[in-house]
């Protein structure tokens, strides 16, 4: 686990205006100081990330979240207390110092607490919020330990946290239009959500990242439901629970990616609320 003297020199470095990597629960991220315009710019280039795929704003709590927000509505409120810290962004819209870089030209802005007590002292010892998607090139798996995330940028500083225990990115849940949607599905359900604020609407929108067609993608194919009859490959076992497919995901698509498989085999799980996170990452990561 990440030091108190390694914490503080990588808070160093982000008040500075450089780019680190950290654990969160959900994945490592790559981040920067989100009201830096120039270090932000250093996010999108590392990664070759499109300017038009926003980042999550990570924040050490409401108090700081409300500094950012233009609104916050009672049902934001609700969810923040509810799932905060946690895997739960919430879209609301954004107050001038939030650069429109950071939001890819949106008048809104994702918000998160995490729960990873090493992002949270990050967070508190730089003292700025961070923006930071997941510490990999774009589209590629995301990282859910500091060794996956040496591969794709060595030499890059990085605060090791340990295996990331929920392993796949936050459900994102907007409040920028004028019903609350969900437009990333995470391992927070839709059905947990409701159960705080009442019906929630399903889609897409380029106010929250994760939205392209093909993402999450290892080099080898992904190939869902039936294993091809030829060709060296694999087929990955999901199991039965949910968290622990998610927990593992990303960490078996990179060993498996290193092996040398022309292909990776997978059933597509059940559509059902709690699956609906991996279903999503499956689906993109298969994508052509």
């Amino acid at each position: 686990m990440a030091s108190k003297a390694q914490i503080e020199e990588t808070a160093r470095v982000l008040r500075e205006g450089g780019l680190v990597a950290f654990p969160t629960e959900t994945v490592y991220g790559l981040g920067a100081n989100a009201l830096d315009v120039k270090a932000v710019r250093k996010i999108f280039k590392a990664k070759g990330r499109p300017l038009s795929s926003p980042l999550i704003v990570h924040v050490t709590g409401v108090a700081m979240a409300k500094k950012l927000a233009a609104e916050w509505p009672a049902k934001a409120e609700k969810l923040a207390r509810k799932f905060w810290p946690g895997p739960l962004t919430i879209v609301v819209p954004k107050k001038a110092v939030v650069p429109d870089l950071v939001t890819a030209g949106f008048p809104s802005v994702g918000l998160r607490m995490p729960a990873h007590p090493v992002a949270q002292r990050l967070l508190r010892a730089s003292g700025v919020p961070l923006a930071a998607p997941s510490a990999n090139r774009f589209r590629a798996v995301s990282p859910t330990t500091a060794a996956h995330v040496a591969k794709a940028f060595p030499g890059l500083m990085v605060l090791d946290g340990g295996p990331c225990a929920v392993g796949i990115e936050s459900t994102v849940v907007s409040f920028a239009g004028p019903q609350p949607k969900i437009l990333r599905p995470g391992m927070v359900t839709r059905t947990q959500i409701e159960k705080v604020i009442g019906r929630v609407e399903e889609g897409q929108g380029g106010e929250s990242p994760g939205q392209h067609a093909r993402h999450y993608s290892p080099k080898t194919r992904i190939v869902i439901g039936q294993a091809p009859k030829k060709g060296n490959g694999v087929r990955l076992e999901l199991g039965p629970d949910p968290a622990d497919a998610a927990e593992n995901l990303y960490a078996t698509l990179h060993s498996l990616d290193g092996i040398g498989y022309e292909w990776i085999a997978v059933e597509m799980p059940p559509d059902k609320p709690g699956w609906a996170a991996v279903r999503d990452r499956l689906q993109r990561a298969a994508s052509k």
